[in-house]
């Protein structure tokens, strides 16, 4: 019997309050300036007709709702531009994806960079 009070006593002695650990230091999350446009400053923000103008015609032009997608593809990459309108402004460019022809993953500005060849050879 004196057993099995020892056991209890030790059990319930597991539940007592546990000291909070102190909080850690709050760390200033370092924000890249610019990081996502990097090399896109030719693409993020023009409108559709810049675009024309730096890659030549889209190989697909999709509009869905008030988002519209230009796509313009290499032997290299794809790239898809997304413009979008703010109020009743001209739609411009907000987001950009690219990825090689075979969908792996590739650097946008350097797909950005060989669609503008591919625009001044057209």
């Amino acid at each position: 019997m004196r057993r099995v009070i020892l056991a209890a006593g030790l059990a319930l002695g597991g539940c007592a309050a546990m000291p909070e650990p102190a909080p850690l230091a709050a760390r200033p999350v370092p924000i890249p300036v610019l990081a996502a446009r990097a090399g896109l400053d030719k693409v993020v923000g023009r409108n559709a007709a810049a675009l024309v103008s730096l890659f030549g015609q889209p190989d697909a032009d999709v509009t869905e709702g008030a988002a519209r997608k230009l796509q313009f593809a290499s032997a290299i990459c794809v790239l898809d531009a997304y413009l979008y309108a703010t109020g009743k402004a001209e739609p411009v460019v907000t987001y950009v994806d690219a990825r090689e022809r075979d969908g792996s993953p590739i650097d946008k500005a350097s797909c950005v960079q060989a669609l503008a060849r591919r625009g001044r050879s057209k």
